[in-house]
């Protein structure tokens, strides 16, 4: 099945070479760090093989991005980490389309010219194994084999997609293994931990989120002064035996707080460094997530495209984006989650942050037995953007979120999808209490095993 997806690729590699060298080529990605990644690796791909880009970095699914590609005349669109829950309305565009996707698909029936690559259908999870950026990988290795070394991106966005817990596997591990082998990547044993100094680094610590002293300075000089470590000391200055004392610490807030056990035992695991970029993966992904999703969508494809100049703006850009969810994970924790028989959910201010936060909080805040929802209401626009998360003991049960966004959001004239762990939706502004109780109903069935 594997090799129907390289392929599959090889085919679309084909169509991109069909074009003439001066051909302007548009690629369509999501505006996290997967879909970033996905876009940077896409772009430098086409401009080594000569052509020109115009690249947009949008919500999924999307809207109002589609009325502009409307009225453009595109030869060909690539779409990335996105496109296969929009089938339909590409297929309306009546040019050349390649959708490379891992999210839940529709049907493998397209229209002649829209090639659609996405990795289920092709027994690949979309889940686990591949994700927006790998597959794009596969895409720009086809058109040409020195592509190879955009492995470290592409493996950036199935970092920031959360593929390494448990391991990457499926076509991320065959990545990953190439890209060790051919010296592009590195490994160390560690626990995540960065910043300007210890202090800092615990201060905007996110994921893992430790509460009672994530964003708060009184307590963090609190506890580095009991461990005798100075809180402006640089990490790579401090101790071997201060840092054992110090991870030791952080493991015990989590077990306090109740955190799942399978967080606690992703916090000290192998963790991949690009050998030529200089960064750490996770270091990357989530600054990629920082700027696509407060804002700076542009200034997270500069970091792709290798502009070193944009990093130390992302920094300051996840700076302020960190703080955001800080605030919004202290409001969850002074009682702004609702609850209904099999599903949590609070109201967030900003569609971009709320799935965030609602990743973080089901591991840190809330306990394992029910997914969470943000829900945005956007006046403006007539609409609520709903994101939701759950984790890896839900799926086992039977929840599948992604085809509970889909099969309601359908219902209800609006659109979603998403994997079975994370998923989100767009509905009608008038149409919130009715998504709840229909939603809340389908979660029931799946976690009864009810068809």
């Amino acid at each position: 099945m594997v090799q129907d997806l390289m392929s599959a690729c090889q085919r679309a590699a084909e169509i991109v070479r069909s074009l003439p060298p001066s051909s302007r080529i548009r690629v369509v990605s999501h505006y996290d760090a997967d879909g970033i990644s996905a876009a940077g690796v896409l772009c430098t791909a086409l401009y080594r093989a000569g052509y020109e880009f115009h690249a947009t970095l949008m919500r999924n699914p999307f809207t109002k991005g589609f009325d502009r590609l409307k009225s453009e005349q595109n030869g060909l669109i690539v779409f990335a980490d996105m496109g296969s829950g929009q089938l339909a309305t590409i297929q309306e565009l009546g040019c050349q389309a390649i959708i490379l996707d891992h999210h839940q698909y529709q049907t493998t029936e397209t229209t002649k010219h829209v090639l659609q690559i996405n990795c289920n259908s092709f027994g690949v999870d979309g889940n686990y194994e591949a994700c927006g950026a790998t597959l794009s990988y596969l895409l720009a290795t086809a058109l040409n084999p020195t592509n190879e070394d955009l492995a470290p991106l592409a493996l950036a966005g199935a970092t920031g997609d959360k593929q390494y817990i448990g391991g990457f596997r499926g076509v991320n591990k065959t990545i990953l293994d190439a890209a060790l082998k051919n010296g592009l990547l590195c490994e160390e044993t560690s626990i995540k931990l960065y910043g300007a100094s210890v202090g800092d680094a615990l201060l905007y610590s996110i994921d893992p989120y430790y509460p009672g002293l994530s964003g708060n300075q009184q307590a963090i000089e609190a506890v580095l002064e009991k461990l005798q470590v100075d809180t402006a000391a640089r990490l790579e200055d401090i101790d071997h035996k201060a840092m054992m004392r110090l991870q030791s610490l952080l493991v015990f807030r989590l077990l306090k707080a109740g955190c799942p056990t399978t967080v606690i035992d992703m916090m000290l695991r192998k963790r991949y460094l690009s050998v030529a970029g200089g960064f750490a993966l996770e270091r990357f992904a989530d600054l990629l997530d920082a700027c696509g999703k407060n804002g700076h969508r542009s200034l997270g494809l500069a970091l792709c495209l290798g502009n070193t100049d944009a990093w130390a703006e992302a920094v300051s850009v996840e700076k302020d984006y960190k703080q955001q969810i800080l605030d919004g994970l202290r409001s969850l924790e002074d009682g702004g989650i609702h609850e209904t028989e099999v599903m949590r959910y609070f109201y967030a201010q900003n569609s971009s942050l709320g799935g965030v936060i609602a990743g973080i909080a089901v591991n840190y805040v809330c306990d394992e037995k029910k997914p969470l929802f943000s829900l945005v209401r956007k006046q403006a626009d007539d609409e609520v953007h709903v994101s939701c998360r759950g984790n890896q003991k839900l799926v086992a049960q039977g929840l599948d979120l992604g085809s509970a966004m889909k099969q309601v959001a359908t219902e209800l004239g609006g659109h979603g999808g998403g994997h079975k762990i994370a998923a989100g939706a767009t509905i009608g502004l008038n149409q919130e209490q009715e998504f709840l109780t229909k939603v809340d109903d389908l979660l029931q069935q799946q976690m009864r095993g009810t068809p």
